[in-house]
């Protein structure tokens, strides 16, 4: 099980200063859509360089041209790229294939999707790397969580890792955990916090106590 830090609302100087912080206790550092949108691909590669040894997630959330956006995502230095669930199954195919030409990793977004556990089938069999369920900011903020959802997509994922995000937080980790995620994305639970350092320090204590 590893731990994913979700950067959304920083510029690339504060998103490594942040990482800094915290980057013996995590193991995956995502790039959020909007900081992409406000400062592109750069924002990949200059986190990348700065910690060559964390594996980078470029959150594109790619719902057409999965090839190309793999390749340009990959070039930059992620080793993780996210495509929608809910994208045609030609796009997720182009985007494994060329993934496997550049050694990096596709991440399925299941938000949105209304028949979890049939597109999880459908996904898991196109040779993906994560499915991951997620609950956007909008619906937390309505008093969803992820966590029935990634119940089910565990019950039926057969090939491809689990994944699971949406406002996960240091009291409800451990509800987290218990479903056996591979992968565990924090963004405000860490970045919100007053010491970043000590809570990404005992979130990963309690992910290294349950393996």
């Amino acid at each position: 099980m590893k731990l994913q830090l979700a950067l959304d609302l920083v510029n690339i100087p504060e998103g490594i200063a942040v990482v800094k912080e915290v980057e013996q206790f995590v193991d995956v550092v995502e790039i959020g859509t909007p900081v992409i949108i406000n400062e592109g691909l750069r924002a990949v590669k200059e986190m990348k360089e700065a910690f060559p040894n964390l594996t980078v997630l470029a959150d594109l959330k790619v719902m057409d041209a999965g090839g190309y956006e793999v390749m340009v995502a990959s070039q930059a230095g992620a080793g993780i790229v996210t495509i929608l669930g809910a994208t045609d199954d030609a796009t997720i195919k182009g985007a494994v294939e060329e993934a496997k030409k550049h050694g990096s990793e596709i991440l399925i977004d299941m938000i949105n999707i209304k028949d979890l556990a049939k597109r999880a089938q459908e996904v898991d069999a196109l040779g993906v790397d994560y499915i991951c369920v997620h609950t956007g900011y909008d619906l937390q903020a309505a008093g969803e969580t992820p966590f029935e959802q990634l119940n089910t997509i565990k019950s039926v994922v057969k090939n491809a890792k689990t994944a699971v995000a949406g406002g996960i937080k240091l009291e409800t980790l451990p509800g987290v955990i218990a479903a056996q995620p591979d992968l565990v994305i924090v963004g405000g639970g860490i970045t919100g916090a007053d010491d970043k350092k000590a809570v990404a320090a005992e979130m990963q204590q309690l992910i290294k106590a349950t393996v």
